[in-house]
């Protein structure tokens, strides 16, 4: 069954692939066997995921760390300090995540947005799933994978990340055709039992799993996933 708000939010030009995946809880828990159970996020905080899940854009976590340090040296994480914040000052703290102009930008639009619902996040929490996703999307940075990693991480919800770690697994897992963020998210439904838990937990590990494995074919072949294979209609 495809998920009809991807589908109105997506692109005219987006192509979606009617395959099912019928294994999904399966692959669930070989992965749940084998990898360490961890938390995802070494923060508790959920100010600092959200200015996270913006500064990790197209560049690597260190680099993410040193931005984090900063603005919890200079201001910590209280949403109203981050909404007022000037941005250029912004910017500088910022500026080892890269695209510093872009992401301070869209950190303060976001945290305006949260600054409307009186940064509350229990009462955006309870909003109905699509309906919190488009409000996200409609926020300058944030497309879908930002949006889908602040559904799971800050509002409990139960969401498929098909970021590009996972698109990489699944393909090499039998999915041969071109894979983009809805196609692939389009083709996995989680079931109805699955918990917010599980969903961070099956994004955090398809991560470190990519991390380790999809380095060549030869670290492929040594991981446990090459042995698995896809169920598809």
């Amino acid at each position: 069954m495809f998920n009809l708000q991807l589908i109105a939010t997506a692109s005219k030009n987006e192509v979606f692939n009617v395959k099912k995946i019928e294994n999904i809880e399966e692959l669930y828990e070989a992965l749940s066997t084998s990898m360490e159970h961890s938390t995802w996020w070494d923060t508790e905080n959920p100010w600092e995921i959200v200015v996270g899940s913006i500064l990790v854009q197209n560049t690597n976590w260190k680099n993410v760390a040193y931005s984090l340090a900063n603005i919890r040296r200079e201001i910590g994480f209280s949403p109203k300090r981050l909404a007022e914040i000037d941005q250029f000052l912004l910017q500088d703290l910022i500026r080892p995540s890269g695209f510093y102009k872009n992401k301070s930008r869209a950190i303060k639009e976001i945290f305006s947005w949260f600054q409307r619902y009186n940064y509350d996040i229990g009462i955006l929490q309870k909003k109905e799933q699509a309906e919190l996703r488009k409000e996200l999307l409609a926020i300058y940075g944030v497309g879908y994978e930002t949006a889908d990693v602040l559904m799971v991480f800050v509002f409990n919800k139960v969401v498929f990340i098909a970021d590009k770690y996972a698109q990489r697994i699944f393909s090499r897992l039998g999915l041969n055709e071109p894979l983009t963020y809805l196609t692939l998210q389009n083709m996995i439904e989680l079931p109805d039992t699955f918990t917010n838990e599980q969903a961070q937990n099956f994004h955090g590990w398809l991560v470190d799993y990519g991390q380790v494995h999809l380095r060549s074919d030869k670290d492929w072949q040594a991981g446990f996933l090459s042995q698995f294979t896809l169920v598809h209609l």
